[in-house]
């Protein structure tokens, strides 16, 4: 997979650079050091995953990650930032961010959130997630958490920590077949459009 990291700090480059090297299906092509040269870097090199801080000199990463999926909706966004403020977690879902990762976290939580974001999941740090959710209007409670069969509660729960299919099947023993099946049952149960919409739900309704 290869890897462009847009981050403005040199020891966490550094850092990065160092921690991901263990992982040879992880392949960093390049690094830009502000959001307008990782826009550059992202068209020119059409990596397969870009690693985004959000507080980037000349163009902030929220910004930089809107205009890398405009015009290459293909290419996954890590969010790897501080920042906690939930009107920017927001900001960066909303640009097409597909997973968000709080710095200082352990290298297996940056690894879920790129497996994730390549599986075609949304990945929030868990404690963005209740960050989000904990901000969000209070809601009627979804009756239709009760209709969710035992096992779909356990992928749905799994949705939540934020696995990605590959990870939620390893994990009950099931092919990632069968766990696509069961994502799409839960979401046609819950009325949502997507994993985030019902990991919310799940949240929100008391599940996890």
């Amino acid at each position: 997979m290869r890897i462009l990291i847009v981050e403005d700090d040199p020891l966490m480059q550094l850092g990065l650079e160092q921690a991901l090297a263990d992982y040879p299906q992880l392949e960093i092509i390049e690094q830009a050091e502000d959001g307008y040269l990782g826009v550059q870097a992202a068209l020119k090199q059409k990596p397969d995953l870009v690693v985004m801080d959000i507080g980037l000199p000349r163009l902030d990463g929220i910004a930089a990650t809107k205009q890398i999926k405009e015009q290459l909706p293909e290419v996954r966004v890590v969010m790897l930032t501080s920042h906690t403020i939930q009107t920017e977690v927001i900001a960066a879902l909303s640009s097409g961010a597909d997973a968000y990762c709080i710095k200082g976290a352990s290298i297996d939580r940056l690894l879920a959130a790129i497996a994730a974001a390549v599986d075609g999941a949304t990945y929030l740090d868990p404690q963005i997630a209740r960050l989000v959710v904990d901000n969000l209007k209070p809601a009627i409670p979804n009756a239709n958490i009760g209709n969710l069969s035992e096992r779909e509660t356990e992928v749905l729960k799994l949705i939540v920590e934020g696995k990605s299919n590959s990870e939620i099947a390893a994990e009950l023993y099931l092919s990632p077949n069968t766990i696509k099946t069961h994502v799409r049952g839960i979401m046609n149960k819950l009325a949502v459009d997507d994993r985030v919409q019902a990991a919310v739900v799940a949240l929100r309704s008391g599940l996890v």
